[in-house]
Parts: C-alpha cells; sequence; structure tokens
C-alpha cells in the first residue's frame, strides 16, 4: 500500500493471498523514522504480512540514492538493525530474511548489481 493509508483495504487482499511479501522501506532521512514510528506505515505492514500468515519476506531498503543517503553503508545498517529488531519482535526469523539495498528510481541492486554500493555483497532483488 505504497504511502497511502487509503489502499489499505488493497494491500490486506493481497497479503492474505501471498506466500512471500517484499517489504519496501525508504531509507531517506526522516521518512524511514516515520514509516518505522509507533503509527508509521512500515511496522504496519510488517505486522500485517505476519498475522495474514505470510511467513517469508525481503526487505528492499529503497531510495539508497537519496541526497541524506548518498547510498551510505551506514545507513543501510542503521535501518536493517531497526528493521530486524521489530521484525524479530513481530515473530520472522531475521536471520531468513535478506535485506538489499536499492534505488527504484535509479535501478540500483534491482535486476542487477550496482556500481554505487561495492560494499554491499549480497543478492540483488530480482537474483
Amino acid at each position: 500500500a505504497p504511502g497511502h493509508r487509503d489502499f489499505i483495504k488493497n494491500m490486506i487482499t493481497g497479503t492474505s493471498q501471498a506466500d512471500c511479501a517484499i517489504l519496501v522501506v525508504a531509507s531517506g532521512v526522516g521518512e524511514f523514522e516515520a514509516g518505522i514510528s509507533k503509527e508509521g506505515q512500515t511496522r504496519e505492514h510488517a505486522l500485517l504480512a505476519f498475522t495474514l500468515g505470510v511467513k517469508q519476506m525481503i526487505v528492499a531498503i529503497n531510495k539508497m540514492d537519496d541526497s541524506s543517503v548518498m547510498y551510505g553503508q551506514a545507513r543501510y545498517e542503521e535501518i536493517k538493525s531497526e528493521v530486524t529488531t521489530y521484525l524479530k519482535k513481530v515473530g520472522y526469523k531475521p536471520a531468513k530474511i535478506p535485506f538489499v539495498p536499492i534505488s527504484g528510481w535509479e535501478g540500483d541492486n534491482m535486476i542487477d548489481r550496482s556500481t554505487n554500493m561495492p560494499w554491499y555483497k549480497g543478492p540483488y532483488l530480482l537474483e
């Protein structure tokens, strides 16, 4: 339900039929913090997915090209740590969840490896 509460019903309908979910998390300063806050959609979507039976998840940390992030490994690690803590509380097994830093706008780590994040050695999103 990208960015708007009006789409939650559609998200629930689709999620209830899914085997796996991709949780897309914005990495921009302020944007991530809003999503992971107590009333944030990142938390809400992760909890709904687990509650609806989706036990497999991929976390795509998006907008790594944002001017407040600049493909930074430190920001990626910070977000990964916070999201991991929350997903564990929800009931997911963090060791089984791949985290992929991406830029949907630039295509980084979407269908092939990005040269903008040489520090990242994991799979790209569609790998």
